[in-house]
C-alpha cells in the first residue's frame, strides 16, 4: 500500500507549515514528541493474531526482548491493518504480570497444581503419547486389511496456526497413525 503524495499536497503542507510558523506557533515540541515515540529503534516483526481462524496480520515492536507495541499490519492481505478488539488487545497478552510463563501440572487425584519445567512437561507428554500409541496401535482391521492407526488418541487443532504449521502438524499426526483429527475453527 503506497501513499500518493502529489506536488499539490506538498505545496499545501509546505504552505501550512509556513503559515503556522509565521503565526508564531512553535512546531519544535511536535518534532520532539515524534522523535521519542515508543517504537523508535524498536525491532519490527510481523506475525499472525492467535485468537481466531481469520489470521489477521499484526506488527509487533520490541526493544531488548520486550514487546513495546502491537498494531495491525496494513500490508497484510487478509486484514489490511484492521484488528478486532481481541487482536487489538494483543499487547496486553505479552505485557501481563499475571500471565503464566511455566506449565502447571496436577497429578492424578490431586487437588493441587505445581509448577514444572517445559522440559519435564514435554517429556511427559511425549512418553504418554508413545505409551498410548504402543498400547492401542491397530495394525490390521477385522477384515485383515493393513490400517496402521491409533483410535485411542484424538487431536483438536488450534486456529492460531497458519496453513504451513497445520500442514506439518497434520503430517506428524498421520505419521503417528492418529485418525481422529479435528480443527478448532470447525467446532
Amino acid at each position: 500500500m503506497s501513499i500518493k503524495f502529489t506536488r499539490r499536497d506538498f505545496l499545501k503542507l509546505s504552505i501550512g507549515s509556513l503559515v503556522l510558523s509565521s503565526l508564531g506557533i512553535n512546531l519544535e515540541p511536535v518534532k520532539a514528541y515524534a522523535k521519542e515515540l515508543k517504537i523508535k529503534n524498536a525491532k519490527e516483526t510481523t506475525t499472525i493474531c492467535p485468537y481466531c481462524s481469520v489470521g489477521c496480520g499484526i506488527i509487533v515492536y520490541s526493544k531488548g526482548g520486550k514487546v513495546v507495541n502491537t498494531e495491525g499490519d496494513p500490508d497484510h492481505v487478509i486484514s489490511k491493518g484492521k484488528l478486532c478488539p481481541k487482536g487489538a488487545s494483543l499487547y496486553q497478552l505479552a505485557n501481563n504480570p499475571t500471565r503464566l510463563l511455566k506449565p502447571l501440572y496436577r497429578a492424578p487425584y490431586s487437588d493441587k497444581w505445581k509448577e514444572v519445567s517445559w522440559d519435564w512437561a514435554l517429556d511427559r507428554i511425549a512418553k504418554l503419547v508413545k505409551k498410548t500409541r504402543d498400547k492401542y496401535f491397530i495394525y490390521k482391521n477385522e477384515k485383515g486389511q493393513v490400517v496402521n492407526r491409533v483410535e485411542a488418541i484424538a487431536h483438536v487443532g488450534s486456529a492460531a496456526l497458519d496453513n504451513e504449521e497445520c500442514y506439518i502438524l497434520q503430517k506428524f499426526l498421520r505419521a503417528l497413525g492418529i485418525v481422529y483429527i479435528e480443527h478448532q475453527a470447525r467446532i
